[in-house]
């Protein structure tokens, strides 16, 4: 197999690998059949050799991990198709940022950056502004952030130095240190600290194949994270990044190193502001030359800015229905989008699909896209639907990974090295006070005895008696004082002499 077969209708629709880093949309009412086209081409890609990462929102994408149950209906659509088709598994890697259905997935604070990490927390411009100084400052002392904590203690020391601090950096104000800390509260609660720290991710373990050749499917149980939308897009966008910048440039090549699925993707976008708009456009737009496909998934194309919607080569279109005058808006952007076939009106025609059915095209020969197609989608070779928990605990426990990530580290860094300076701010004056503050000698240095010991002691005293050095010093500054007191007196007795003449 050198594509992958999406569906048939009057011709055949085949997603050609060469072409599947030019990104693409699933995109199709609740229940319409967006998940199978999604597990369709996730198991396809496998097949090909080409690592896959998605994210399960709904838990019914684990069903890539055992195969398929045949069925009546099942094999009346084969049947219609004209498919051979055979029930396999894909060799699937569970993942969970909450290290409950999967292996758990971290990244350090360091690693995730002020700008994703002040989305995250939803802070204003100006306490993003002050999370930047802190983070700036925290590389100049050298200090490590890899843990909630870390990050909790360096703001501790960052508002006991706020003065110093606005000197060198700007304004930094204990006010907007405690609205950051109070952030951080908010995301510790539902456990999203869990997501910082180390063992971090390595990325390339996302990008292997198993012994047959066949590329991972890397499944990110998300039935929880969902409930963070903050969260979760901002892990989806981390990783996006963090794949942006560590891979190198490789052009276009015979199949993707990776292909990313976005589900939920409107997620993404909603309150987004203009900075981070940007940045996701800049990375969808080149991250193709790196060789990693990334397909969004979600109810309207218009969920997508324009600018990133430009960027999809491949579509599958499933029903929408046009109830609202929005949703009639959505079915008009949708069939826009599409090239033109003569025999299709595809405006009235995304109303009429069936579950199961699409509107399809691809990029075919040259990257130009072909002819939207009336299509009924060939079923996966996995199971349609959700799996039991000892079933996931036995795949789990069979991953290659799991000896990596399942134990947690925690190294020296910011909150072990900020706790041991305050530790030895308070010890020092404690020192201090106890060398000599009350009158008190320090203890003689060992190894010095006889006449030179003698010596010194007459000199500098011992700790019963006073030493010479000692009495003089006390017999001059009695004397220095008592003739600093007598002039005192007698210019206030002479002023008060003069007055009374």
């Amino acid at each position: 197999m050198d594509d992958i077969l999406i569906g048939k209708g009057s011709g055949e629709v085949r997603l050609l690998p060469r072409y599947a880093n030019r990104h693409g949309l699933i995109a199709g009412a609740t229940g319409t059949g967006k998940s199978v086209s999604l597990m369709l081409l996730a198991e396809g890609f496998s097949r090909l050799g080409v690592p896959v990462f998605l994210a399960d929102v709904k838990g019914d994408l684990a069903g890539l991990a055992l195969p398929g149950v045949p069925s009546d209906k099942l094999q009346s659509r084969i049947d219609t198709l004209g498919i051979d088709w055979a029930p396999a598994p894909s060799p699937v890697v569970f993942w969970d940022i909450y290290g409950e259905s999967g292996h758990p997935i971290r990244t350090t604070i360091s690693e995730m950056g002020p700008t994703l990490l002040a989305r995250l927390l939803e802070l204003n411009d100006t306490q993003s502004g002050v999370l930047e100084i802190v983070f700036k400052a925290a590389d100049d002392e050298g200090l490590l952030l890899l843990d909630i904590k870390d990050l909790r203690a360096l703001l501790s020391w960052a508002g006991e130095n706020a003065k110093e601090l606005s000197q060198h950096y700007g304004l930094v104000s204990t006010a907007s240190i405690g609205a950051i800390q109070r952030a951080l509260l908010s995301l510790e609660q539902p456990g999203g600290d869990r997501f910082f720290g180390e063992p971090a991710l390595d990325l390339a373990d996302f990008m292997r194949q198993d012994l047959s050749g066949s590329g991972i499917v890397n499944i990110l149980a998300a039935d929880k994270l969902i409930l963070k939308p903050r969260l979760y897009t901002t892990f989806l966008l981390w990783m996006l990044s963090e794949l942006f910048e560590t891979l190198p440039e490789v052009g276009d090549l015979d199949r993707p190193r990776l292909v990313f699925f976005f589900d939920e993707a409107h997620l993404l976008f909603d309150d987004a502001p203009a900075a981070l708009r940007q940045r996701v456009e800049q990375v969808v737009r080149l991250i193709r030359s790196k060789g990693v496909g990334v397909y969004f998934c979600s109810q309207n194309p218009d969920d997508l800015p324009a600018a990133i919607l430009g960027q999809m080569g491949n579509r599958v279109q499933h029903a929408l229905r046009a109830f609202t005058p929005r949703d009639q808006k959505a079915v008009k952007a949708a069939a826009e989008t599409f090239v033109a076939n003569p025999g299709i009106d595809v405006a009235a025609l995304i109303g009429q699909l069936g579950v199961g059915e699409a509107l399809a095209s691809t990029l075919q020969e040259g990257g130009t896209p072909q002819p939207v197609e009336r299509v009924l989608v060939c079923p996966p070779r996995c199971r349609i639907g959700a799996i039991g928990d000892e079933e996931r605990s036995a795949i789990r426990s069979r991953s290659p990974v799991g000896g990596r990530y399942d134990t947690p580290v925690d190294r020296e860094s910011a909150f072990e090295i900020l706790t041991a300076r305050a530790a030895e701010a308070v010890a020092a004056p404690k020192a201090g006070s106890g060398s000599g503050a009350k009158g008190k000698a320090a203890p003689a240095p060992a190894g010095n005895s006889g006449w030179l010991g003698t010596a010194r002691d007459m000199l500098f005293g011992t700790g019963r008696r006073q030493g010479m050095i000692e009495a003089m010093g006390k017999s001059t500054a009695r004397r220095i004082g008592n003739q600093i007191a007598n002039a005192v007196v007698r210019g206030v007795l002479g002023s008060i002499s003069r007055g009374g003449r």
